[in-house]
This record gives structure tokens, sequence and C-alpha cells, in this order.
């Protein structure tokens, strides 16, 4: 496999698409949206980035991966496209794009991609290993999800940390944190294989599924008070909540691999609905839009979330759990 085919491997769109989320809401907070140079020197730097801890994952957790993923294409080292040696190649390779894009955009650009490779590398290899620490590993990856995609987003849009950065911030962490704790019932059974002491395994299904109900409220009230507390976002943020949390408590009373799977999916996408109607606020907000017109707007990403929701829920048979396909 080619450096660059490996490179777009190794990228996995749909937790790609989550950062550049995150990166156009910091953006879109600061005023009126433009897709320049500069915000694309800071998306090419966290998708390097991002490049250089899933390859470090990927070789640091080759034998849990064999039991979690055995079929999956995302991982070269498991179904032998690629060797560790290529992968090595392919962090090297994406250590310098991140810092080189970083530095052309300017220099607190460098500082926050250096934050997320020390994560990166942290996460995954010794002596550190956030992935063996229980409570270490979700909470300081979250900050590499969320925080650091919005401080790019921040940054090129020229702005400056305020009040409602701060709580766009804590709404952002919060839901990615509901979000990422429940990749441990995924990767359940390698874990367990090779004694990584996640949530799950460490405390149990209860105090997990509690942990992701609690950040996601908070993240909700957070974001309800960032983006101004209008009634209709607060009905709009309180039903896609709804639904996420009617999904949490179906992974917690069931007892089936997966439905657990199919609930933390579906509570997923409606997770992406959250994210699509933060944007989409705040970017008509920039642009002057009156509020009817962003009301209607956040009515109307809600409403094809929502028939995405009702119309997977309804045919839960036919869904494929692509993970392991």
């Amino acid at each position: 496999m080619t450096a660059a085919a490996l490179f777009l491997r190794m990228l996995r769109w749909r937790v790609s698409v989550t950062l550049w989320f995150f990166l156009l809401i910091g953006a879109a907070a600061q005023g009126p949206l433009r897709v320049d140079v500069t915000l694309l020197l800071a998306a090419a730097s966290l998708c390097a980035s991002y490049v250089v801890a899933t390859s470090v994952n990927d070789i640091a957790d080759r034998d849990v991966d064999r039991i979690n993923h055995p079929r999956d294409a995302g991982r070269p080292l498991v179904t032998r496209s690629a060797n560790e040696r290529e992968l090595w190649r392919t962090s090297a390779i994406a250590a310098p794009i991140a810092l080189a894009t970083a530095a052309c955009a300017g220099g607190p650009f460098v500082a926050v991609s250096s934050a997320s490779l020390v994560i990166g590398y942290a996460y995954s290899l010794g002596p550190i290993r956030l992935s063996y620490r229980t409570w270490l590993a979700p909470t300081v990856l979250a900050v590499a999800y969320a925080i650091v995609p919005y401080a790019l987003g921040l940054l090129a849009a020229g702005g400056h940390l305020e009040r409602r950065d701060l709580l766009l911030c804590a709404a952002l962490y919060a839901l990615f944190l509901a979000r990422i704790n429940l990749k441990d019932f995924r990767d359940r059974a390698g874990d367990a294989a090779y004694g990584k002491p996640t949530l799950l395994l460490a405390r149990g299904k209860t105090i997990t599924c509690a942990v992701s109900g609690i950040a996601l409220v908070v993240g909700c009230v957070a974001l309800v008070a960032a983006l101004g507390a209008h009634p209709g976002v607060i009905a709009v943020v309180s039903i896609l909540a709804a639904a996420i949390l009617a999904m949490l408590r179906w992974l917690w009373t069931t007892s089936d691999p997966r439905e657990e799977q199919l609930a933390i999916g579906l509570g997923a996408k409606m997770g992406n609905g959250l994210l699509a109607c933060t944007l989409t606020w705040l970017v008509l907000e920039a642009e002057g839009a009156p509020q009817a017109i962003r009301l209607a707007a956040l009515a109307f990403v809600a409403v094809v979330y929502g028939s995405v929701f009702l119309l997977l829920s309804a045919r839960r048979d036919e869904i494929r759990i692509a993970y392991k396909a």
C-alpha cells in the first residue's frame, strides 16, 4: 500500500467528520464562517495529527484489534494490508505535516497541534499509555478530539476566547465524553483479554451508562446556554437529548451485543444532529439571519436527523454493524 493510500486509510472518515464539525463550530462561533487558507491549513494539521494517533494506536493495540476488529478494513495490521513498518512510516510523515501546516497558519496553531500530537502518542505508547488508565483515557482523549479542533477553528477565524467559547468547549467536551465512554462496549472482548481496565470493565455497565448520561445532560445544558437559551433552541436540544437518553436506557437494559451496538449507533446519529444544529445556528446568527429563520433552519435540521433516527429504529433488523464487516 502506498504512503498516500495508507494515510487516507488511517484518517477514518466517520471520526474525521466529527472533528471537522468541532473545527467549524469553533470558527463559526467567532463570526461569519469563511473557508480560507488559514482554516484549510488548520484542517490539514488536524487531519495529520489524527493520522498519527490512529497509526500509533493500531501498532500498540494490534493484538487487541485482532479480537475486536477482525475484518475491519480500517485496521490494516489486522487485515495485513500494511505492516508495522509502514504504519510507523505513515506516523513519521504525518507528524511533520501536522506541525508544518500549523506553522504556516501561525505560531499559536503549532502549540495546539503539538498538544494534540503529545496526547496521541501518550494515549497509546509507554510510559504513560493513557489507554490503560481507567479515568484518564476518556477525559484526556476528549481534549484532543473536542477542545483541540475547536481551538484550531477559533484561531483560524481570528477569534479570542470569550464566555461563549468556554461554554461551547464545555458542551463539546462533555458530549464527546458521553460518546467515547461507550466505545468500550464494542471493544469489550479484546480489552478483557489483554487486561485493559476500561470504565466498563473496571466499574461495570451501570456506572458507564450513568457517566455517559450525566455527561450528555451537562453538555446539552452548556450548549443551550452557549446558544442563548431561546425556547426554540431548548426544545430542539431537549428532543435530540431525549432520543439519545432513550438509546442509553436501551443500552443499559439489553444484554444482546448487537442491540448494544444499535443503541450506541442510533444515539451517535442524534449526537451528530446536535452538532449539525449547533453549526447551523452559529452560521446563520453570524450572517445576521432573523431569529425566525434561525429557528426554522434549526427545526429543519432536527427533523432530518429525527427522520433518519425513526427510519433506522423501525428497521433495526436490516442495519449492518459496519465495524465488524
